[in-house]
């Protein structure tokens, strides 16, 4: 067997080399509760990155499946204690394993049609399309994202039907993917810029000044991603931040409401405060918070290519989120992925989730 070819773990070397091994993303990990093994444990993806990048241990298909059974959550890296980006180095280790032609087949159809097709899900047309609105000039502009697009549906037309009782001049935006899954799973830079260059100058060429998204991991994008390497010259909001701005004339809620802080909106991105406070416009809404929250939430299994791969793993990640909302009705989100994974793995469980933007839609009198 060749030797592994890890020039991009080599970038990360300082980093490896300053996790100490304490075992503090022990108590937090996700997949490390779901599976049970110190390999699938933030500190157990260290050590195998660093592994690969000695030549000590071959790229086999348990260590695959240890780096991709990630979600990507980032709460190992607020439990640091050596304040280590784990999720950059798992990252990274990803986009090695792809170079070397070990990526996962899911994975690489998911690629193949983003490549293809704009999207991950194989569909064929422009987003816009299955929206059914038109881009057009004007200051804001929505960008759907493909879950939305092509998927949660009642996501979108939520959001656009919101968008429509407050009197917002918006358009839809001639969107291909943003590129998130394809960096989750370690797809080659070049590919992700191309998609970020292509949506940006979409955007910039309706005169859009302010893009609202309803998807946290399109959000995250735009926001955390995309300055690395476009000019993002118009202001970002997630559509909670947007929504949190404007005076919401909503019917009452019945039963306990709890909010589900997806990882991707909230440890990455530190969006934490609009959407409880939209909820809390709602007239007299019981909302208790379940007992890790904000910050310390734990993660629906839905991310970083898990749920796609690794379905089960992803399951019992939400299971285990779902049994902590066990005292709510209803356990309200702000990502497409999260009510996905929530919702299919909620089994006999009496509980409803849904996402934040079609709950304050069906409340909302224009």
């Amino acid at each position: 067997m060749s030797r592994f070819k890890a020039d991009k773990i080599e970038r990360v070397k300082a980093a490896l080399n300053t996790c100490t091994m304490c075992g503090f993303c022990k108590s937090v990990c996700p997949s490390f509760k779901a599976i049970g093994w110190d390999s699938a444990l933030s500190r157990g993806r260290i050590a195998l990155t660093y592994g690969l990048l000695n030549g000590d241990i071959e790229a086999d298909d348990s260590v695959v499946e240890n780096m991709y059974t990630c979600t990507t959550c980032a709460d190992c890296v607020r439990r640091c204690p050596s304040k280590v980006d784990i999720v950059d180095i798992i990252e990274t280790c990803r986009a090695d394993l792809v170079e070397n032609g070990l990526m996962l087949p899911k994975h690489r159809s998911m690629a193949e049609s983003v490549k293809k097709n704009g999207n991950p899900y194989g569909e064929k047309g422009p987003a816009v399309e299955a929206l059914g609105i038109k881009p057009h000039s004007a200051e804001t502009g929505y960008f759907v994202g493909c879950t939305a697009s092509y998927r949660n549906k009642k996501t979108a037309a939520a959001a656009m039907s919101i968008l429509g009782k407050l009197g917002t001049d918006f358009t839809t935006v001639d969107e291909v993917c943003c590129g998130s899954v394809l960096q989750r799973i370690g797809v080659d830079e070049g590919e992700v810029v191309a998609l970020m260059k292509k949506n940006v100058d979409a955007i910039m060429s309706l005169g859009v000044k302010t893009l609202v998204l309803s998807c946290a991991g399109c959000y995250r994008m735009f926001k955390m991603e995309y300055p690395k390497f476009v000019d993002v010259s118009f202001n970002v909001l997630h559509i909670s931040e947007f929504l949190a701005k404007q005076d919401l004339n909503l019917t009452p809620l019945e039963g306990t409401i709890t909010y589900h802080d997806p990882c991707h909106l909230g440890r990455h991105c530190d969006v934490y405060d609009a959407p409880r406070d939209v909820i809390n416009k709602f007239p007299g809404v019981n909302y208790k918070e379940m007992a890790y929250n904000r910050a310390s939430s734990h993660c629906c299994g839905g991310g970083g290519g898990v749920r796609s791969a690794y379905p089960e793993e992803a399951a019992r990640i939400a299971s285990a989120r779902l049994d902590e909302a066990s005292f709510a009705d209803t356990i309200v989100t702000a990502c497409p992925f999260c009510v996905t994974n929530l919702g299919s793995s909620k089994g006999d469980r009496n509980i409803e989730v849904v996402d934040l933007v079609e709950l304050v839609d069906s409340h909302l009198i224009a």
